[in-house]
C-alpha cells in the first residue's frame, strides 16, 4: 500500500481555518505540508484561547497536524524571494490574502504561473475574486448570515442562531481540497496548472442544498423549525422519562413501525398522517401525539425497540459522552501524536478511510518557525550562515517553537 499524496507538495500561505484545515487534509493524506508564519506571530489561531493545553490553543492544535512551519516576513523583498523559490518546487500553493495584499508581494497567480507552471494556486476568500466585492475580508459567522443559514437555524419563535463550528470555513476547505484533487487530475493531462477561486459565500449558498431548491423553484421563504425539519414529520427531539431521543422517521414504512412501538398503530392508517407529506402538513396534530406517547418511555428501551425495528433514532450526547460512545472507540476516532512542547496531543482522526492508501504518520502541530532552517536548508540549499543573516535581519524566524503567551 502507498500513501496517496506521498511526494506532493503543498506550500501553504493560509491562516486562521478554511485553508489550514485543507491543507491538513493534504497532509493527512501524506502531502508534504510547508506552512508559512509571520516570524514571531505566526496563525492568528495560536492566540485563540481559552481553551489551552498548557498555554497552548486548541483551536490551532485542531487544524494544524503534519505540518513544518517556516516562518518568514513575506513583506521583503528577500522574504519573497523564498516564498518565490519555495513555490517554484511546489504543486500546490493556497493563500486567503486579500488581492491588494498578492499584487504587493507580486504573488497573484499570474506572477506565480510565470513562476511555475504547474503550480496549482488555490485561493480562499469571504466572497470571490474578480468584481467589486474581492477586497472585503469574510468571516464564517458573518457568512452564516449573509447566506441565510442564521435565518434557518433556532427555534421557531426565536432569535436566527449560528451554528457551533466555523462550518462554512470548514466546507470551504473541504471545497478546496476537492478542487485540487481535481486539478491534480487536469494537470496529469494537460502539463499545466491552473487557479482555483474558493470562497466561503459560494460555499456556504450550495449547502443550503435542498432548501436552497425549495426557495429557488417556489419562492417560499424558508422559515425555522428548532430541532424539527421542514419537510420530514417526525424528525426531531422528543423528551423521555429520563432523556431525550432524536427520532429521524424518513419514510411512511419506518412510520408504520414507529406507530407499533409506540403502541398506536392506528396512527399509520390516519389518512392525515399516512404519508409523509400528509404528516409535514398535519405536524400539528401528530407531534403532540407523539410526545404524550413517549412522554412515559425510559429511554434505554425505546431506543433499543427503535433499532431492532430499523427506526433511525439516537440519545442527544454531550461532545464528551460522543468521544466516549461506542461508534467512537470502533472506528478509532481520536488520534493521538506526542509533541515536545505540551505532550500528548489528542485530535479527532481524518474521516476518509481508503482500502490501499493509508494516512502519513502523524506529526503535532508546529510551533512558529520550527522547520525554517531545515526547509531553507534542504529545499534551498542555503547555508546556516545564510539562514542566521537573514534571522539578524528579521527576514525570518526559526527555534520559536511556540509565541510568547
Amino acid at each position: 500500500m502507498s500513501i496517496a499524496l506521498k511526494g506532493l507538495r503543498v506550500l501553504d500561505l493560509s491562516r486562521v481555518l478554511a485553508g489550514p484545515w485543507a491543507t491538513m487534509t493534504l497532509g493527512d493524506l501524506g502531502a508534504e505540508v510547508l506552512k508559512v508564519e509571520q516570524p514571531g506571530a505566526g496563525d492568528d489561531t495560536r492566540r485563540w484561547m481559552p481553551p489551552s493545553l498548557d498555554g497552548v490553543s486548541t483551536y490551532y492544535l485542531a487544524a494544524n497536524r503534519n505540518k513544518k512551519s517556516i516562518a518568514i516576513d513575506i513583506g521583503t523583498p528577500a522574504g519573497r524571494a523564498l516564498i518565490v523559490e519555495l513555490a517554484r518546487q511546489s504543486d500546490v500553493l493556497i493563500e486567503n490574502f486579500r488581492p491588494a495584499s498578492l499584487r504587493k508581494f507580486g504573488l497573484t497567480y499570474d506572477d506565480l504561473r510565470e513562476i511555475n507552471p504547474r503550480l496549482i494556486v488555490c485561493s480562499i476568500s469571504g466572497y470571490g475574486r474578480g468584481h467589486a466585492l474581492e477586497e472585503r475580508p469574510g468571516y464564517d459567522f458573518v457568512i452564516q448570515a449573509e447566506s441565510g443559514f442564521m435565518s434557518i437555524t433556532g427555534e421557531r419563535d426565536g432569535e436566527p442562531v449560528r451554528l457551533g463550528v466555523a462550518f462554512i470555513d470548514l466546507i470551504s476547505g473541504m471545497n478546496a481540497v476537492q478542487a485540487i484533487l481535481a486539478a491534480l487530475v487536469m494537470r496529469e493531462r494537460t502539463g499545466k496548472g491552473q487557479w482555483l477561486d474558493i470562497s466561503l459565500t459560494d460555499s456556504a449558498m450550495f449547502l443550503l442544498a435542498n432548501v436552497a431548491s425549495g426557495y429557488l423553484n417556489t419562492g417560499t421563504e424558508p422559515r425555522r423549525y428548532g430541532n424539527a425539519h421542514p419537510s420530514v414529520v417526525p424528525y426531531q427531539l422528543f423528551d423521555c422519562a429520563d432523556g431525550r431521543v432524536a427520532l429521524a422517521v424518513g419514510n411512511d414504512q419506518q412510520f408504520r413501525r414507529f406507530c407499533r412501538i409506540i403502541g398506536r398503530p392506528e396512527l399509520a392508517d390516519d389518512p392525515r398522517f399516512a404519508t409523509n407529506k400528509g404528516r409535514a402538513e398535519a405536524r400539528d396534530a401528530l407531534l403532540p401525539v407523539i410526545e404524550a406517547c413517549l412522554s412515559e418511555r425510559p429511554l434505554g428501551d425505546l431506543l433499543a425497540d427503535l433499532r431492532a425495528s430499523g427506526v433511525p433514532a439516537g440519545e442527544v450526547r454531550s461532545v464528551g459522552q460522543a468521544f466516549g460512545s461506542e461508534v467512537a472507540a470502533l472506528r478509532d476516532t481520536i488520534l493521538s501524536t506526542h509533541c515536545e512542547r505540551v505532550g500528548t496531543v489528542r485530535s479527532v482522526r481524518n474521516p476518509l478511510r481508503m482500502s490501499d492508501s493509508p494516512f502519513a504518520a502523524p506529526t503535532p502541530p508546529p510551533g512558529v518557525g520550527e522547520h525554517t532552517r531545515d526547509v531553507l536548508m534542504e529545499k534551498l540549499g542555503l547555508t546556516g550562515g545564510d539562514i542566521d543573516r537573514l534571522r539578524d535581519g528579521g527576514i525570518v524566524a526559526f527555534g520559536e517553537h511556540w509565541p510568547a503567551q
